[in-house]
């Protein structure tokens, strides 16, 4: 079973938790199995077009993935992390 990283930032859909164990075989299909576990946390990572926000980055196993891979597939024990730029000034 793939596992989802949630940021800091992006941890309030999830009620704190950091590491979400998830049904998918794709990154989009994990993505939406922590909606379907926490409503509110694809719009975060996805825009209203499904297409990931130009500040989320996403990594499989440590290794970075381009913005349209989200029909990737993802094998059980793959970790599946979302990073959120975060701007300041």
């Amino acid at each position: 079973m793939p596992v989802v990283l949630v940021p800091t930032a992006y941890r309030g859909p999830t009620q704190g938790q950091a590491e979400i164990p998830v049904e998918g075989t794709t990154v989009l299909a994990c993505l939406e199995a922590v909606e379907v576990k926490f409503a509110g946390f694809l719009s975060q990572v996805l825009d209203a077009r499904g297409e990931v926000h130009g500040f989320v980055k996403l990594f499989v196993n440590s290794n970075p993935i381009p913005s349209t891979a989200l029909s990737m597939e993802l094998a059980a024990g793959d970790r599946l992390e979302v990073l959120a730029a975060i701007a300041g000034g």
